[in-house]
């Protein structure tokens, strides 16, 4: 059972730290478009590179597009679409892609099955899918059904729920494996992983760090693997503030 925290465990040491953003860093809306990054957590998260040499990453859904807006004027590495794309400290991008031809019947298909389940949203990532179904809760049954047919049909596709989405992503990718790739690679090597994630797509995650050794801490309720939990975003919020004000502490002895 994870540990509920206030504040962060006492971290000394070299450290490498990776936050996912939406029912992370960021409230989660109706709309993904309606998101936004707070000034003060931008701030945060800039210091914290500083202090660690750079190695701190945004491990997300979201295409790197978006995490770059989100996080603009600043540049972090990212892996983007559940790790389907990533950027090392070095801008340099890997990718995994899909066929095109795949991507449109793919696409064609779940158009013309969500066209029937009004509220639904299809998001196409280029190299994955997003089945939203917020704004109709409905619908989550018929989405799963559709989801699970399109997988059996196209099984270089495997499937990841999250929070009132289902994602078709390429098969063996995952957080977890974005993780470990930037584990591998200056300036994340050779570091103690942190990493901080609210949803069923940051299970992996937690698992590679704790195999690693580092720090897993979940945000908002639910079975997890992470070994700490923090109540929700605005805790996250107050313990990455401690967090940096802890790091200053340990810089300046």
């Amino acid at each position: 059972m994870a540990e509920t925290l206030t504040i962060p465990p006492h971290l000394t040491g070299n450290l490498a730290l990776f936050f996912d953003l939406d029912g992370t860093l960021a409230e989660i809306k109706p709309h993904p478009d309606q998101v936004l990054l707070p000034p003060d957590v931008l701030l945060m998260l800039t210091l914290l590179s500083d202090r660690h040499r750079g190695a701190v990453a945004l491990i997300s859904g979201r295409s790197m597009d978006e995490l770059d807006a989100l996080a603009n004027p600043w540049r972090f590495p990212l892996a983007g679409v559940h790790g389907a794309e990533r950027r090392d400290i070095n801008g340099q991008r890997h990718a995994v892609t899909l066929q095109a031809s795949l991507v449109r019947e793919v696409q064609t298909t779940l158009q013309r099955a969500m066209a029937s389940l009004p509220g639904s949203e299809v998001e196409n990532k280029g190299m994955a899918f997003a089945l939203h179904y917020r704004q109709a809760p409905q619908h989550e049954a018929a989405i799963r059904k559709l989801a699970q047919g399109i997988v059996e049909r196209f099984p270089q596709l495997a499937l990841q729920p999250g929070k009132c989405v289902i994602e078709l992503k390429p098969k063996g990718i995952n957080k977890g494996e974005a993780i470990a790739a930037f584990m591998q690679e200056p300036p994340f090597s050779g570091r103690r992983p942190l990493f901080v994630g609210d949803d069923l797509t940051d299970e992996s995650g937690f698992a590679v760090v704790n195999r690693l050794g580092g720090v897993s801490v979940k945000v908002g309720e639910g079975e997890t693997q992470a070994q700490y939990r923090v109540a929700n975003v605005r805790a996250v919020h107050e313990w990455l503030k401690a967090l940096t004000d802890d790091s200053g502490k340990e810089e300046a002895r």
